[in-house]
């Protein structure tokens, strides 16, 4: 009998022993979702049986067990609270998790290979469990949110698929250094940035996902169903550009109409520092923050590139700005 998209987002591959989020289980596995390798020697090539079991393994193995319902968001303050409710993200922020779950478990669900399946399936329950803990703080802290519009299954799953995997490469590569900008300047307190630092890094072991399916699936498929992939993936690429080049337009429920910028990730600096960062420093920020991310997962499986290198294109053409206010002298700064 096939599944339910909703039956693969909303439960785990196994069944999880009821006491697996404990504070040391929880402490144990953050550790082990920043630390791991594959015991297989030699190369992983993508097309390999050895490189697919590794991304199959490493995305089981890095799995933490946290529960949004038992997270203990911190209490803020007026101005605070003031800072975190105005952010121009809740709304598409929930509404993308929404979309994500259902997108991964519809190509779940179109994969026959096994590990793949497995890893895709994952990957959906943790996406809805990212919308879970942002409804969680939205609650908390009662943000105001539209209501949500029906999710609907894709009629093209692959290209949707590919639309959120590509989306979540570049959006995430920014908002670890958003990430890191909002720490390291106190604008919020730690133990916020300390709720949503699990979060964080689970979207990197999202798109380290993503990238080593691509590699797989190019490697994979038929040499004459390439040339048709790949203009897919140019204009996935060419989708992307054309939604960021201005404001997102949604509606919800009940067909009214919202903007948000989809942007926020690339500038919204303004908006989690109480420092003008210069795009060059963010930049910056971003390269390290993202190696930072990534170096402790084995160097054989493939990391996204083309938002670093194209970042790195774009820094190389940007003025020094030695004279700007740094995170670093900021009081509270890590």
């Amino acid at each position: 009998m096939t599944k339910s998209l909703s039956d693969i987002y909303t439960t785990l591959p196994e069944a999880r022993d009821p006491g697996a989020a404990t504070p040391d289980a929880v402490a144990k596995a953050d550790f082990n979702a920043r630390h791991w390798s594959s015991p297989v020697p030699g190369p992983l090539t993508p097309g390999s049986a050895e490189h697919k079991k590794a991304v199959a393994d490493m995305f089981r193995d890095t799995f933490n067990p946290y529960k949004p319902s038992v997270i203990e968001w911190p209490k803020l303050d007026k101005e605070t609270l003031e800072r975190v409710t105005s952010l121009p993200i809740w709304d598409i922020a929930v509404q993308t998790e929404g979309k994500a779950r259902l997108r991964m478990a519809a190509y779940a669900r179109l994969i026959d290979d096994p590990d793949m399946k497995d890893a895709l399936s994952r990957n959906a329950w943790e996406e809805n469990r990212h919308k879970e803990v942002l409804s969680k703080m939205v609650a908390a802290y009662d943000i105001p949110l539209a209501s949500e519009p029906p999710y609907i299954e894709p009629r093209d799953v692959e290209w949707a698929y590919m639309v959120t995997g590509f989306s979540e490469c570049v959006d995430s590569f920014f908002a670890f250094g958003l990430f890191a900008i909002a720490q390291k300047s106190a604008f919020f307190p730690p133990a916020l940035i300390d709720t949503f630092e699990p979060v964080m890094q689970e979207e990197c072991r999202h798109i380290l996902l993503f990238a080593n399916w691509l590699a797989w699936h190019r490697a994979t498929m038929p040499m004459w169903k390439r040339p048709w992939f790949e203009l897919r993936v140019i204009g996935v690429w060419l989708f992307l550009l054309y939604e960021r080049l201005g404001m997102v337009t949604t509606f919800d429920a009940e067909g009214n109409r919202h903007e948000q910028d989809n942007n926020f990730t690339v500038n919204g600096t303004k908006d989690v520092a109480n420092v003008d960062v210069p795009l060059r420093d963010m930049i910056d920020i971003c390269l390290i923050e993202n190696e930072r991310r990534f170096s402790g997962y084995d160097p054989r499986l493939l990391r996204p590139k083309l938002a670093p290198n194209l970042a790195r294109i774009v820094r190389f053409f940007l003025p020094r700005t030695p004279n700007s206010a740094s995170l670093e002298s900021q009081p509270g700064a890590a």
